[in-house]
């Protein structure tokens, strides 16, 4: 695979960045603002607890509309990026967050409202998978692309943790325009600089250097896969859960302040973006599957505990220790995806799949979730998601294990090569990973 020069490279990793930021901008934005705006728009007239349970499925229905649309479009948009490359999807991407942003501020609808959340799943779609398809290209060494994928992922957080204040607090002064107004504008960024570069910015129109033909169905029948992607799903669907039935839920317990509602989740955006920034080299010096068991295992414990929360101040450590978990399963376990695929240099299609699981859970959440806290109560729905995290982490370790028995086998067959050339050794050594010393 042929690296572009330093300076193209940083280029369009930052337009990954500020794309996948302002994505989760208004991902999260209108998390504290949906569900008091339905609640002003609608005058409902049965009791408190059917109030809150016909609010809570319409919240959650718009909120998992995004998803849902994502789901389907994800491996739609895997597929093209074998024909036309990853820029112009990504360019396609930001221009229906632009309109996704604008359709929010104006609607005064829930028809509208859900209209613009489905606009957003375009969106996702298109940048999510093109975005990290990209970084993967263009940083071919793990060790590097560990790094740099980090790096990027910790967008998602700084989104994420951008998000639910501004959602918050601009909401509160302001009214439901200005954050979204705000949000449109930024998308600016992101849309001139890629047109500006549009000479540096993967300007062919096919996929280079792919050896082999690689289909996110075929991916589907390759079990390393499958267990990154559920492992993926599994640590995501706390949070979305929580988005959509945590604010609700605390309105009826603990009763905090409109502007705490966005607050809240700022322990969660803070434990993302130490464990994006700080665990992907960690994760691929000491095993990224056995640092994945940790961080489900962390998630599991911080989604038990949290429903035990009597103040908002005792929400903190629960919430930063599940933004944590995630995050250093997403370090650890999305450059691994990418390795699984690297003979055939064609990363679209394994990163449709790992957005399809993210949008699993962010559709499968608010609608389960919403439905599950009405049949057996917030408490135990937490504790359910968090022992299915739990249970996982035998799969990572047949993974690790898998892994481990790989490398014995193609070390075997290595060996008798060895006295070829120094230079065989330096390029087995490119694919080693920890994890193949358990």
């Amino acid at each position: 695979m042929i690296e572009k020069p330093t300076k193209m490279r940083m280029v369009l990793v930052i337009v990954v960045y500020l794309s996948l930021f302002l994505d989760n901008v208004l991902l999260t934005v209108v998390v504290p603002i949906i569900p008091d705006y339905l609640c002003n728009i609608y005058n409902y007239n049965n009791s408190t607890s059917n109030k809150e349970d016909d609010e809570n499925e319409r919240v959650g229905w718009l909120l998992s509309s995004k998803a849902l649309i994502q789901l389907i479009l994800n491996p739609v948009v895997g597929t093209f990026t074998e024909k036309i490359g990853y820029a112009k999807p990504l360019l396609f991407g930001n221009l229906s967050l632009l309109l996704a942003a604008l359709i929010f501020a104006f609607g005064r609808t829930y028809e509208l409202l859900f209209m613009a959340r489905s606009i957003q799943g375009v969106s996702s779609a298109c940048i999510g998978v093109s975005g990290m398809s990209l970084v993967a290209s263009q940083y071919p060494d793990e060790e590097e692309r560990s790094k740099i994928m980090g790096f990027v992922l910790g967008s998602i957080a700084l989104g994420v943790l951008v998000g639910y204040p501004i959602g918050s607090i601009l909401y509160d002064i302001e009214g439901k325009e200005a954050p979204f107004l705000l949000i449109a504008l930024l998308i600016f960024l992101p849309i001139c600089l890629q047109m500006l570069n549009v000479n540096i910015d993967l300007n062919s129109s096919t996929i280079e250097n792919t050896s082999h033909e690689t289909h996110w169905r075929s991916l589907l029948t390759r079990g390393s896969i499958i267990i990154v992607a559920g492992a993926i799903l599994s640590s995501t669907i706390p949070i979305a859960i929580l988005e959509s039935c945590l604010p609700i839920w605390l309105r009826s317990h603990i009763k905090p302040k409109k502007w705490q509602l966005g607050i809240v989740f700022i322990p969660d955006s803070i434990g993302y973006l130490l464990g994006t920034n700080f665990f992907g080299m960690i994760a691929f010096r000491y095993g990224r599957c056995k640092t994945a068991v940790f961080a489900m295992m962390l998630i599991s414990i911080s989604v038990i505990i949290l429903p035990s929360a009597m103040t908002m101040s005792q929400l903190i450590f629960p919430h930063l220790g599940m933004g944590l978990g995630i995050g250093i399963a997403d370090a650890a376990l999305v450059p691994l995806l990418a390795s699984f695929v690297d003979q055939d240099g064609n990363y679209g299609p394994v990163y449709s799949i790992q957005q399809i699981a993210v949008s699993l859970a962010y559709s499968l959440g608010p609608i389960v979730g919403s439905e599950l806290v009405r049949a057996i109560g917030f408490q135990w729905v937490m504790r359910s998601v968090g022992l299915i995290n739990l249970l996982y982490c035998p799969f990572l370790i047949y993974l690790a294990l898998t892994r481990k028995n790989v490398f014995l086998n193609t070390n075997n067959d290595n060996n008798k090569k060895e006295y070829d050339s120094i230079k065989t050794g330096f390029e087995y050594n490119r694919f080693h990973d920890s994890d193949d010393d358990l």
